[in-house]
Parts: structure tokens; sequence; C-alpha cells
């Protein structure tokens, strides 16, 4: 399907009841995102690598003792916004109680949002999101990098509603601690 047809057959403004259908009807697994103000993000799907990432450290959380209800793989999120919410599809979040049941959930409850950098994705990892999450009031969140090392990037949402960086460091030693050593 050519760009002028898919223009020719989009909303004018896209919803997250669009983004929702968009989700569950593309049959090659892209991820349909939005932001508050309205940009529409397509996503290619994960590769194995990414997939590999996102499985450890849900398997470091369950095996930590998180419960399996509060920890979800790309899951949407609900991101507040001025006029209107955006929609987000992190990689893996963590929350203080098991969310209710929706296609885009609140970030009521939602302490962590990690997000594996997939080549073409680090502005959108490091900028974008970065800005859109900490205006939602996330507590925390992680960046992982398809470095050599794997390198993990731990922000906290600071009292001015910006992330500073807490710490960096191989995915492999993040392992090896306990995920209460860095979720408050």
């Amino acid at each position: 399907m050519s760009a002028e047809t898919v223009g020719m057959h989009m909303p004018a403004m896209v919803t997250l009841d669009d983004l929702a259908a968009m989700n569950a009807s593309d049959p090659n697994g892209h991820r349909y995102e939005t932001s508050p103000e309205g940009v529409l993000s397509v996503m290619p799907p994960a590769d194995s690598e990414h997939a590999q990432i996102a499985s450890r450290l849900f398997a470091w959380l369950l095996m930590a003792g998180w419960p399996a209800e509060q920890i979800l793989q790309v899951a949407g999120i609900r991101v507040p916004g001025a006029g209107r919410d955006g929609g987000r599809i992190p990689d893996v979040s963590v929350w203080g109680k098991a969310p209710s049941r929706a296609v885009w959930l609140s970030v009521a409850d939602l302490l962590l949002v990690i997000e594996i950098v997939s080549p073409g994705s680090e502005a959108m990892d490091e900028v974008t999101k970065r800005r859109e999450y900490a205006s939602a009031g996330i507590p925390q969140y992680w960046v992982v990098d398809r470095d050599d090392a794997q390198t993990v990037t731990l922000y906290q949402l600071s009292s001015n509603a910006t992330y500073a960086e807490r710490a960096k460091m191989p995915l492999a030693w993040l392992l090896q601690t306990s995920p209460g050593d860095h979720l408050d």
C-alpha cells in the first residue's frame, strides 16, 4: 500500500481507539503510538535480541518476587496531555498493583517504564518518551541501549518533573542486583 493510499484513509486526528485498531490489525507486528500532541509513530517489530532483553528483565523481576500481574510487556499506557492523551507501548512496565484490564492503562500506580532502544529509535527513547513519561509523573524510566554491554541507564523523576540519571551499568551487572535496590 502506498503512502498516498494510507494518507487518504488516515483520520485527521488519530485517537487511542484508532491506535488500538491499528495495532490489532497490523499483520507484520508494527507498534503504533502517538504523543499527546498527536504525532503518530510506527515502530518496527522487535528482533530476537530485543525480545531476549525484555524476557531477561521480566524473569529478573519475577524471580525476585515481583508479582507477574504487575510486570507487563508491551502493554499500552495512556500518556496524559494538555488537550488530549497520547498512547505509548513500553517494552516493560512495572506497577505498584495489578492494573485493571484495559487497552490503554492509566499511569496511576505505574512505578517504572523500560524501553529497549532499537536501531532508529534512539531519539524517540532518549528524548521524546523521556519527556512524556516525566510529564506523566512516572517515577522511574530505564533505557537499555543495544551496545556491546547492553548499557542500562536508570532515570528517576526529580522534583521539577524531569528525569535525573541515577545510575548507568551493563545489563549483566543490573541482573546481579535486587530490583529492590533500584525501585523505591
